[in-house]
C-alpha cells in the first residue's frame, strides 16, 4: 500500500507536469479599446469638472460728460475813484511810432545800408529818441538785390533795422542795430540771417 502510494503520487505528478501550466486567457481587442475610450472620456470629465464656473463680466461703466467744477470769482470791493489824464501817462506813448524819419535837429552822419542777398527786400529803419536832440521815427524803403543806399540826411543816434523778403526765391526775416556816435560813415549789411553793423 505504501509502495501504491508512492506510485499514485509520482503518477500524478507526472500527469500535472505533462499538463503543462494553465493557458492564459485570451483577451478580446475590442474589449481593450473600449475601456481605453472609456478611460479617455472619464479623464475629460474629471478635467471639465475641474474648471471654474465661467462667471459673467461685471458690466462695464458707461463714460457721461460731467461739467467740471468752475471757480466762481469773489465780488470784489468798488472804490469811488475818478481818474483824470495827467501829462506823465501820456508821455507814456511813444512820439516816435507814428512820425517819419525826417530829423531836422542833431549831428549829422552818414549811413549806408546794403542788400546783399539774391532778392529784392524792404528795409524800415527806426530812430529811437535821442535824450540831446529828441528826434526819432520811421523810414521805409526798398533795396534791389546786390544794392545799397546811402543817407546823408541823417542824425547821430542808435538805429533799428528790420529787413524781409516775401520773394518766393529767397523769403526771409532779419533784424539788427547799432549806436552812431559819430559823422563818419557807417553800414548796415542786410543778410537772410540778421543785419551786421558796422562803424567806420
Amino acid at each position: 500500500m505504501k509502495h501504491l502510494s508512492t506510485f499514485t503520487a509520482i503518477t500524478l505528478i507526472m500527469m500535472i507536469s505533462a499538463c503543462g501550466a494553465p493557458a492564459a486567457p485570451t483577451v478580446n481587442p475590442a474589449d481593450v479599446q473600449n475601456t481605453a475610450v472609456a478611460a479617455a472620456f472619464t479623464m475629460v470629465a474629471q478635467t471639465q469638472e475641474a474648471l471654474p464656473t465661467a462667471t459673467p463680466l461685471p458690466p462695464t461703466e458707461t463714460p457721461t460728460q460731467t461739467a467740471l467744477p468752475t471757480n466762481t470769482a469773489l465780488a470784489l470791493p468798488t472804490l469811488n475813484v475818478t481818474l483824470t489824464p495827467t501829462t506823465a501817462a501820456a508821455s507814456n506813448v511813444d512820439p516816435c511810432q507814428t512820425r517819419p524819419l525826417a530829423p531836422k535837429k542833431g549831428k549829422e552822419t552818414v549811413i549806408r545800408v546794403w542788400n546783399t542777398t539774391r532778392v529784392t527786400i524792404t528795409v524800415s529803419m527806426y530812430l529811437n529818441e535821442t535824450a540831446g536832440h529828441g528826434e526819432c521815427g520811421w523810414r521805409s524803403f526798398n533795396l534791389t538785390k546786390n544794392n545799397d543806399i546811402v543817407f546823408t540826411d541823417l542824425v547821430q543816434g542808435c538805429y533799428n533795422l528790420w529787413a524781409w523778403s516775401d520773394d518766393p526765391k529767397g523769403k526771409f526775416n532779419s533784424s539788427g542795430g547799432g549806436c552812431i556816435n559819430n559823422p563818419d560813415k557807417w553800414t548796415f549789411e542786410v543778410t537772410t540771417a540778421t543785419i551786421k553793423f558796422t562803424g567806420p
